[in-house]
C-alpha cells in the first residue's frame, strides 16, 4: 500500500526532517538513507517500521541541515582545487583545453559542501526516533485510507463474484438434460430412431451427468467466498491468507470450466477468472 509521512525536529542548531514514503510491493522491503556518521541508528529505524509495516516497499530518508536551512553552508577548497586539478590533468592528456567554466566550478564546489559541525549521532538518536515516530503515525493514516477505499472495492468484487457464480449453479441442473436432447437430436438425424428410454442412451446421459457434475467445486468456491468476506472484514493480517484463497478459488473456477462442458458456463467461468485476477491485483496491496 502506499503512504507518506514527514515530521521535523531539532539537534542542537539543526533541522532535522524524517520522511517515510511506501509503494506496493508483495514483501516488505525496507530501506534507510541516514547522514554520514549516523549509521549505527538503522537498526532502531528498521524495527519501528516493522511496527507499521509488513508490505511494500518503504523508504526512509534522514536529512539534516542548519538552523536558518544551510545557510551556514563552508566549501571544502582544498578538495575544490584537488578535483580542478585532476580534471586539468586529464584535459592535458586528452589534448583538450581547459577551461572551467562557472558552471563547473558550482557543481564541484556544490559537490564538497558542508553544513558545519556534523552533530554526534547520540546526539540526534532520540529526535530521530520522535520524527520517525510522528511521521510513521502520519504513514499509517494515509494507508488506512487507501485501506478503507479498497475495502468497499473488495466488498464489491465478492458480490459480483458470488452472482457469477450463482448463475453458474443455476445452469448446471441444466447441462445434463440438454446434452440428452442434443444426443436425440443427432442419433434422429443419423437415422437412428432409439427409444428415450433405451439402456444405451441413458447409460450415456448418465456417464456424461456424471463427468460434468460441478456440484461439489460449487459449494467449495462459496465456502472460499465466504471466508474471504470474512477475512476481508477481520481486524488481522489479510494479505497471504486472501492470496491462498483466491488461489483456491481460482483452481475451483478452472475445473468447473473444464467440467462442466457448456457454453453458457464457459462464459461465466471467464467473467469469474477475470474478477478473480482484478482482485488478486488488489489484494497485492493489502497487509
Amino acid at each position: 500500500m502506499t503512504g507518506y509521512g514527514r515530521a521535523t525536529g531539532a539537534v542542537g542548531g539543526n533541522t532535522l526532517t524524517v520522511q517515510v514514503s511506501s509503494v506496493n510491493r508483495k514483501t516488505l522491503d525496507l530501506t534507510v538513507s541516514l547522514p554520514e556518521g549516523w549509521e549505527a541508528l538503522e537498526p532502531a529505524i528498521l524495527e519501528r517500521i516493522r511496527e507499521f509495516a509488513v508490505r511494500g516497499k518503504v523508504h526512509v530518508d534522514v536529512e539534516l541541515t542548519g538552523a536558518a536551512g544551510g545557510d551556514d553552508l563552508r566549501w571544502n577548497e582544498g578538495a575544490v582545487t584537488a578535483a580542478l586539478d585532476k580534471l586539468a590533468a586529464l584535459a592535458e592528456t586528452q589534448g583538450v583545453a581547459f577551461a572551467p567554466t562557472p558552471e563547473l566550478l558550482w557543481q564541484v564546489a556544490n559537490s564538497t559542501r558542508r553544513t558545519g559541525e556534523q552533530p554526534a549521532v547520540e546526539a540526534g538518536q532520540e529526535a530521530l526516533l520522535a520524527a520517525l515516530g510522528s511521521a510513521l503515525r502520519d504513514f499509517a493514516v494515509m494507508r488506512a485510507k487507501e485501506g478503507e477505499a479498497l475495502f468497499v472495492d473488495f466488498l464489491g468484487r465478492i458480490a459480483a463474484l458470488r452472482r457469477q457464480l450463482e448463475t453458474v449453479a443455476l445452469r448446471a441442473p441444466q447441462v445434463a438434460p440438454a446434452y440428452r436432447e442434443l444426443l436425440h437430436k443427432r442419433l434422429r438425424d443419423a437415422g437412428l430412431e432409439l427409444d428415450v428410454e433405451d439402456e444405451r442412451v441413458l447409460k450415456e446421459v448418465a456417464l456424461f451427468a456424471d463427468r460434468c457434475d460441478i456440484s461439489e467445486e460449487i459449494t467449495r468456491f462459496r465456502s472460499h467466498l465466504e471466508q474471504l468476506a470474512a477475512l476481508v472484514r477481520s481486524d488481522g493480517e489479510i494479505g497471504r491468507k486472501a492470496e491462498f484463497i483466491l488461489q483456491e478459488m481460482g483452481r475451483e473456477a478452472h475445473t468447473i470450466g473444464a467440467k462442466a462442458n457448456d457454453l453458457a458456463i464457459a462464459k461465466q467461468v471467464i467473467e469469474l477468472k477475470n474478477e478473480l485476477e482484478r482482485v488478486r491485483e488488489q489484494m497485492a496491496n493489502v497487509e
